[in-house]
């Protein structure tokens, strides 16, 4: 028998293989199906841009208020017979909006707008049906990245949301001897509002799980805080433009003044506060409204010049680009903003101006999620 050296190894007759280190063990454990949710995301991201679309194009051609009740469920079935009809067609002709603006309406002339509403309404429950899929189904399959089912969760809850006050918002104008043919502006700013949070929540998740948490946690330690600050500021400068946007469409306040860069001759509109009380005049006179939407214009213009110059010199060439695609869409928003009061708003150029906006808010966080975790760049990218 041959001597064994105190090296060898003894456990065996076979040399035993060593078990190899295996990588990326942290992102396996957590990531999920983070492909699979960002594509489910980016069919949310759709719908809501086009529900932001259907919901402007109805509200320019006056259908909102052609469906007078809230059915979530029986609702989705439109009118199947001519007395179907007849019956919603009654309805309509009990409210406000009817008696006072639309008797010259006869039934076909009330089937095009109540499809504009119906439409809306439907979309949104597609929305809604394919969130609770997409949902229910990667937690069934447990394939929601670890800390995210929380966060998915709250999509879901913000559409509900969006849907009770879809029905706040309409049931202001079905009205009854109160003189109203619209819906509150106010509410209507409200009711866009949280169309934009909930389209900013999907486009976050989505930057988000484009990238390895491995990469965000690396991206992290080199947050450019100031840029980000800068860039947060714009963000909710961007969204009180929106909400004032919703105020002047809300009482057709685009169309009272034609001309630019004065109203009606003058910087400030004739009888900026003839509504009694006085604080109604911010969200009900036609000139001041359109006025104060100017003048954020303006002021939106100026930070963003200020951001813009922070963001190109930013130290990473994405985050550079970034801010310059912002600085474009917002010298683009302000072109269509002229162009909508200088033709008295027609539907083609208003929606045209909110959808520039879903874009430029879109813009605008893509360039702070790239100052708060910004992509390293090596000099073989030059």
């Amino acid at each position: 028998m041959s001597k064994r050296s105190i090296f060898e190894d003894v456990s065996g007759d076979q040399p035993q293989e060593r078990p190899q280190a295996q990588p990326g063990g942290i992102d396996r454990a957590r990531r999920g199906a983070r492909g699979a949710i960002r594509a489910w995301l980016s069919v949310l991201f759709a719908l809501v841009v086009a529900m932001i679309v259907v919901g402007g194009l109805t509200r320019l051609t006056d259908s909102g208020l052609s469906i007078t009740e809230w059915r979530p469920v029986t609702g989705a079935i439109p009118p199947l017979s001519e007395a179907d009809w007849q019956a919603e067609f009654e309805k309509y002709k009990q409210i406000d909006q009817w008696r006072i603006q639309n008797q010259w309406m006869q039934l076909e002339d009330f089937k095009v707008i109540y499809w504009w509403e119906w439409g809306h309404r439907q979309l949104g429950r597609v929305i809604g049906l394919i969130w609770a899929v997409g949902f229910l189904g990667f937690a069934v399959a447990r394939q929601i990245p670890v800390g995210w089912a929380g966060k998915l969760l709250l999509l879901g809850i913000l559409g509900g949301l969006q849907g009770g006050i879809g029905w706040w918002m309409v049931a202001s104008g079905v009205t009854q001897g109160e003189g109203m043919t619209a819906v509150a502006s106010y509410r209507l700013a409200t009711h866009l509002g949280l169309a934009f949070v909930i389209l900013g929540v999907i486009s976050w998740y989505m930057f988000q799980l484009g990238r390895e948490e491995r990469d965000l946690m690396q991206a992290r330690r080199a947050k450019e805080s100031k840029l980000f600050s800068l860039s947060t500021g714009l963000l909710h400068f961007s969204f009180l433009q929106i909400i004032l946007g919703a105020l002047v469409a809300g009482i057709d306040a685009g169309r009272s003044y034609t001309d630019w860069p004065l109203m009606g001759g003058q910087i400030i509109p004739p009888d900026p506060f003839m509504i009694e009380p006085l604080w109604k005049n911010f969200f009900e006179n036609p000139g001041l409204v359109q006025f104060i939407h100017r003048v954020s214009g303006y002021l939106l213009l100026a930070f963003g010049v200020v951001v813009w110059l922070r963001g190109r010199n930013s130290a990473h060439p994405r985050t550079q680009f970034a801010f310059n695609a912002v600085f474009a869409a917002l010298l683009l928003q302000m072109v269509l903003g002229i162009v909508t009061v200088l033709y008295a708003a027609p539907w083609q150029i208003a929606i045209l101006h909110q959808l520039m906006a879903v874009c430029l808010w879109v813009l605008i966080l893509r360039a702070r999620f790239l100052s708060a975790y910004p992509i390293a760049t090596s000099i073989k990218d030059y």
